[in-house]
């Protein structure tokens, strides 16, 4: 199974390698080139050493000429390995790019579900450390195994030329190395896939805690979080030491190995050399490429374990880039325009987990230009409703519309366009808070981005910092509280300016005062617009054309706030228990 898993990914690789077929013949013909020039300079100094007779006879313009001769062609060797790691490096960092361009591609178009059930870390792992990873065994792959194959091949051949029979003690002894090679890989595949797992398991607790470290410390969990770290780190420790043994005694079994075969060499070689079959230049000749010949089985055993561990980071980003990406719009899908606000739902059944009911033959009808208000206890589906309006999630059964075409039947872009939503999570890129407030519309003028910023009662305290607009915020937004971070996402949508509105809890992070200026925005920006509302302040969705009270998953009262307070049923006891609370705390 790992094996076949192996070979899959392999061939996944070479797939990616195949764009830059140029380069690599290129690489391999350098590689040619370099070996042929490496394993021509042994000749001329078996050459040279003949030129030495005897003491007093040595022919020193021959030895000159020789060495003039494999300065040359070193040279030349040299810079063909120069334009060899060029290519190389061309063809790994192009290739990385496309793995990591496809795994960043794929992301965008994951459901939401694949989001919610993987670590943030994890993913974040994925896509930089294990592709560094699999960037850094594919560099060594290119580096040394073409290098390494053709300098056996020519080195035998080079042997053969000058004696048979030595050339058999070394064919005889070389697959000793390479079972003992092959061994030890086939070993290591499954525990560099084990540390890369672990790794990415590690990576995502770091930042959980990274992210959450107030409130870790506001609950005094500093020891809890340390000890299972600790415990993430000693189980990386363990996997990444049995990875690194087994691939650390492949060098010196190989050079072992390679040791037999210099000493068959040599032995052989000196009683050729008194039988009178080899001269003592021949033999020189021949120990220098016994040493090349069982040098590169040294570097390709340690590439084998590199590629093991590239092979099992590209795995688990190839896992990523195989994802099942969410439903693709149909092909006869529709665009939305401008919407007139009409939204309709019919007999919808929705449940993240299959078997856990959590919407059921849910029920809706908003006019156009209508403000609709949801309210409920927490997990009532809210929130939910939201995610299936603007398709983050597709229902299971029945229907949802807009002017009465299915949310199905239209492209999710046009349909997301037609939206405004403000969350309580609030998210803000990196960059100015000029280039924030325009993300959802890039082509807007600063004086527009400016507008929205003072409907919302934003501008003021962006004027206070450094460079106003043009302040730079990271993505943490740090130095801004929260409140601040959602009026900046408020005037997003402001400046946008959709036909529809999605408010899901949009005030909760906001003073009272500063919230009855933006409540009233709020009013200014709904005129004429559908409007969703998720409160849990009821308060704040008094004045709404119809509040929908939720309780597992199912509408159980609809009206208007003071309809709702005269029925004296479930939303009343809602409102009157929230003000219960709001009272005891004052006195």
């Amino acid at each position: 199974m790992k094996e076949r898993a192996q070979k899959g990914t392999l061939r996944k690789v070479l797939r990616y390698i195949r764009r830059y077929w140029f380069f690599v013949a290129l690489s391999v013909a350098l590689a040619g080139v370099t070996v042929a020039g490496t394993l021509y300079i042994p000749i001329l100094t078996g050459d040279a050493v003949d030129l030495i007779v005897s003491p007093g006879r040595v022919d020193f313009s021959g030895i000159f000429s020789l060495l003039l001769r494999a300065g040359v062609v070193a040279g030349l060797a040299a810079a063909a390995q120069w334009v060899m790691n060029l290519c190389n490096n061309h063809v790994t960092y192009q290739v990385v790019r496309d793995v990591r361009n496809a795994a960043f591609a794929k992301l965008q178009g994951l459901p939401l579900s694949y989001m919610d059930s993987h670590p943030t870390g994890e993913v974040v792992s994925r896509v930089i450390a294990d592709v560094d990873q699999f960037a850094d065994g594919l560099l060594m792959g290119f580096t040394q195994l073409f290098t390494g194959a053709i300098t056996i091949l020519g080195t035998l051949l080079f042997m053969l030329s000058v004696n048979g029979a030595i050339t058999l003690v070394v064919v005889l002894i070389t697959p000793v190395s390479l079972l003992v090679a092959a061994f030890i890989a086939k070993r290591t595949y499954a525990m560099f896939h084990l540390q890369s797992r672990v790794r990415g398991e590690q990576t995502g607790f770091v930042e959980e805690m990274i992210e959450g470290q107030r409130v870790v410390q506001a609950f005094g969990q500093e020891k809890a979080a340390q000890q299972k770290f600790d415990r993430l780190n000693e189980q990386l420790r363990a996997c990444s030491l049995r990875a690194i043994f087994f691939s650390s005694i492949t060098n010196p079994s190989t050079r072992f190995v390679n040791s037999l075969v210099y000493t068959g060499v040599g032995i052989a070689g000196a009683l050729s050399v008194i039988g009178g079959r080899l001269t003592v230049g021949q033999l020189s000749c021949f120990l220098s490429y016994a040493n090349q010949y069982t040098k590169p089985f040294n570097e390709i055993s340690g590439v084998v374990t590199e590629l093991q561990n590239a092979l099992a980071c590209a795995g688990r980003v190839f896992a990523l880039i195989e994802e099942k990406p969410q439903a693709p719009d149909p092909v006869n899908a529709r665009t939305l325009q401008e919407a007139d606000g009409l939204v309709q739902a019919e007999h919808v059944d929705f449940s993240y987990r299959r078997g856990q009911r959590l919407i059921e033959d849910f029920n809706l009808r908003v006019a156009p230009g209508q403000r609709v208000a949801l309210v409920g206890p927490t997990g009532c589906g809210k929130t939910t409703v939201i995610n299936l309006l603007m398709r983050f999630y597709d229902v299971d059964a029945g229907s949802i519309s807009v002017d009465r075409e299915d949310i199905r039947m239209l492209t999710r872009k046009s349909l997301r366009r037609n939206f405004g939503m403000v969350l309580q999570d609030t998210w803000l890129k990196r960059g100015t808070v000029l280039e924030n407030i325009c993300y959802g519309r890039p082509e807007a003028s600063r004086e527009e981005a400016v507008a929205a910023a003072k409907a919302c009662h934003a501008h003021s305290f962006i004027m206070r910092l450094p460079k106003g607009y043009d302040t730079v915020i990271g993505g943490d937004a740090e130095g801004l509280s929260q409140g601040q971070k959602q009026l900046l996402c408020i005037a997003r949508v402001m400046l946008c300016l959709p036909p529809m509105l999605i408010l899901d809890e949009a005030t909760s992070s906001i003073d009272t005062r500063t919230e009855v200026r933006i409540q009233r925005a709020f009013q200014k920006l709904m005129q004429g617009r559908t409007s969703f509302i998720v409160a849990h302040r009821l308060s704040t969705i008094r004045d709404a054309d119809v509040i929908l009270v939720m309780r597992d998953g199912r509408i159980m009262e609809q009206g208007r706030h003071e309809e709702l307070l005269l029925k004296g049923g479930f939303y009343a006891e809602l409102y009157n228990s929230q003000f219960a609370v709001s009272y005891s705390k004052r006195t």
